[in-house]
């Protein structure tokens, strides 16, 4: 519930958005992706002039602190709830008591990042893609991040002599075609540092395309200026193409700023796809994911995965069960448009990558034929086996044609 009523005397509006009148800035410091880094939201105080923050708020913000990181862009924070703990937006950004429960599945380093670890700051575990980690930083600090053991540390951070010794390595082994750069956010870097990076790459004759890793379309869609938008399409080319890999997580987060942004990307030829993280509270609703991935479509967004939260320390009480993302997935099939079916994926702990889930639409498989189930529910018999011309009869046709579904 929120925690007091909306007041007029003490709220405001911004582009729809209700804000407390304690928070307020220019129209040109609005859109200036660096007035929004300088003034990131990293104290108690300073969240306060933005929300009312609960009891349980202020503790996790103090018991928090030496464990986790906290870093909310204004931009971000404009699209919270002032006055709801529940926001989704909230409890994506804002810290929380459960992030010091730690379940016995929770590890340090979930993915096996650090075991895959080539050379400093790059990580190969499928055969023809590497991980390139270009910085330490992101615009925001996502409190069901991944990464919680890494970002904003100054022992993480990869150097120019570790960029050389990363770009040894792509040289050195072919079979690779694929980069991801991420960090932190790749994002966070100068719109120079990133030229270099394509510029590397590019020279490479068997890298056939790289990822840009970033959420700074969902945090901080400023950054996507008109210069960066040019830089991607200008490395854009038959030797080198570039992708932009995003998480939006809910439709809040889908506003004007955004789709600008969004807007910029496309229009540069570069393909937008988004990795939804699968949150308790947040989109763990057929609803929710529905009314996303309508947006996302719309801002040209192409909803590409959801990702069952991972086993990392401090998120145990954002994670749903399986259970609720095939739920999920069974309630788009066939409601939406292909489009806007992205796939479920459980990335296993310890490294062992990727794993598809999807609900079972096959009931029964006897060699001869295959039982399916649709959307509706409805189990339809399909051949498994190819019937010769001779062997079908008008009689056999208009058989089979009357009705397919089975009781």
């Amino acid at each position: 519930m929120p925690l007091s009523a909306f007041d007029p005397s003490t709220t405001a509006q911004y582009k729809g958005r209700s804000l407390k009148k304690t928070v307020n800035w220019s129209e040109d410091e609005w859109a200036q992706w660096g007035w929004h880094q300088r003034h990131r939201i990293r104290t108690i105080d300073q969240l306060d002039q933005w929300i009312e923050l609960s009891p349980d708020e202020r503790k996790a913000f103090h018991k928090t602190a030496s464990l986790f990181h906290v870093g909310i862009t204004p931009y971000y924070a404009s699209l919270m709830d002032p006055f709801d703990p529940k926001c989704p937006i909230r409890l994506q950004a804002v810290p929380q008591l459960q992030e010091l429960e730690i379940s016995p599945w929770d590890l340090e380093d979930p993915l096996g990042e650090e075991s895959d670890m080539v050379v400093p700051g790059l990580t190969h575990r499928y055969p023809d893609r590497v991980l390139f980690y270009t910085n330490h930083n992101c615009a925001m600090y996502c409190r069901f991040c991944t990464r919680k053991r890494k970002v904003s540390d100054p022992a993480s951070m990869t150097n120019k002599r570790s960029y050389q010794k990363i770009y040894d390595y792509i040289q050195q082994h072919p079979e690779v075609h694929d980069v991801v750069i991420s960090g932190g956010d790749p994002l966070s870097l100068a719109d120079k540092r990133l030229a270099e990076i394509f510029e590397e790459l590019s020279k490479i004759p068997h890298i056939k395309y790289c990822r840009i890793g970033s959420r700074n379309l969902v945090t901080l869609p400023q950054r996507i200026t008109d210069d960066f938008a040019y830089l991607l399409k200008s490395y854009q080319s038959r030797q080198l193409s570039i992708y932009f890999n995003t998480h939006f997580n809910h439709p809040k987060e889908c506003s004007d700023e955004a789709w600008d942004a969004c807007d910029r990307v496309a229009l540069s030829g570069t393909p937008i796809n988004n990795q939804m993280v699968l949150m308790k509270d947040v989109n763990d609703t057929v609803d929710t994911v529905r009314q996303l991935n309508r947006r996302l479509l719309q801002m040209r967004v192409q909803p590409y995965y959801i990702h069952q939260c991972d086993l990392a320390l401090g998120v145990s009480h954002f994670r749903t069960s399986l259970k609720t993302g095939l739920e999920i997935i069974r309630g788009l099939h066939g409601h939406m448009s292909g489009m806007a079916v992205p796939q479920l994926v459980v990335d296993t702990p310890g490294g062992g990558g990727k794993v598809p889930i999807s609900p079972n639409y096959v009931i029964d498989l006897d060699g001869e034929s295959i039982v399916l189930r649709n959307f509706r529910g409805q189990a339809y018999r399909y051949p498994e086996t190819e019937l010769t011309f001779s062997e079908i009869t008008p009689e056999a046709m208009l058989g089979q044609a009357k009705n397919p579904i089975m009781d």
